[in-house]
């Protein structure tokens, strides 16, 4: 490369960067996390968490609430409560997530397209689909 397209390409890479960090929310902010699971998506997922910021990634942390929308609860619908924890890639538009649901904990990875679409990898148990909005 020449010295000019050089200085030129780390230009271009220094403004995303600066652009990248302008537009990331601050440290602290909250944000929903909504959702569903299941093969007929029948747990909604719902919580509200608190965000901190890195150069690459957003962290979030927050009580969550599953709660089985299907037909078949005679009682009313079954909730579980727990903690969810997300890594969201600013880079990659991906995201990472542990949920600790009664004492178990599963693992969730997703890319983003109109959602973050992935699998809930839970121990013991087959994975299943989790579709997840952050607004």
């Amino acid at each position: 490369m020449m010295p000019h397209a050089i200085t030129s390409f780390m230009k271009s890479l220094l403004l995303v960067s600066v652009v990248a960090v302008l537009t990331t929310p601050a440290d602290g902010q909250h944000r929903q996390v909504i959702g569903y699971a299941g093969v007929l998506g029948e747990w909604e997922l719902a919580a509200t968490v608190t965000g901190k910021t890195s150069w690459l990634t957003t962290d979030f942390l927050g009580p969550l609430t599953m709660t089985h929308v299907g037909l078949c609860a005679q009682d009313g619908p079954e909730q579980k409560t727990g903690e969810i924890r997300l890594v969201v890639s600013k880079i990659f538009s991906s995201v990472k997530a542990t949920l600790l649901v009664d004492g178990m904990e599963c693992l969730y990875s997703a890319r983003l397209s109109h959602a973050y679409e992935g699998l809930l990898a839970c121990p013991g148990r087959q994975p299943v689909p989790l579709s997840l909005w952050l607004k």
